[in-house]
């Protein structure tokens, strides 16, 4: 379970899930890659304030559930996430870059859903109605 970011003047649970799909939707994500994946998103932690809870996929996308501090915006913590997984599987696994014939591992888009630990939608809607 996640656990509250603790700043100087602020407390912050920020959860996102966050969902990439593979240029061409391309299934280039098998077992190998994967687990590259997993250790460039464990060095990515190391580096910026971007906490990976969960990352699963399918051969064609990844989904990740990463909290963050409210200092790095969503679309920042996709471009981090994207520009260097790209980057480092690019560089461990050029099979991958010739299935995509030489272009992007990612889609230029992307979707982002943020995950409420303590109550869903309804629940706040009404708290802050009431």
């Amino acid at each position: 379970m996640s656990e509250h970011i603790f700043k100087s003047h602020n407390k912050t649970l920020l959860l996102y899930h966050l969902v990439f799909p593979a240029k061409y939707r391309r299934k280039v994500f098998s077992q190998g890659i994967k687990d590259t994946l997993v250790n460039i998103c464990i060095e990515i932690s190391q580096r910026y304030e971007i906490n990976f809870l969960e990352i699963g996929n399918d051969e064609d996308h990844v989904h990740f559930l990463v909290q963050s501090v409210p200092t790095i915006t969503v679309t920042r913590i996709v471009q981090i996430i994207k520009s260097i997984t790209a980057r480092e599987i690019f560089s461990k696994h050029p099979a991958v870059k010739k299935q995509l014939w030489g272009g992007n591992l990612w889609t230029s888009g992307f979707y982002a859903n943020t995950v409420g630990q303590f109550a869903n939608e309804e629940t706040i809607r009404n708290y802050v109605r009431e």
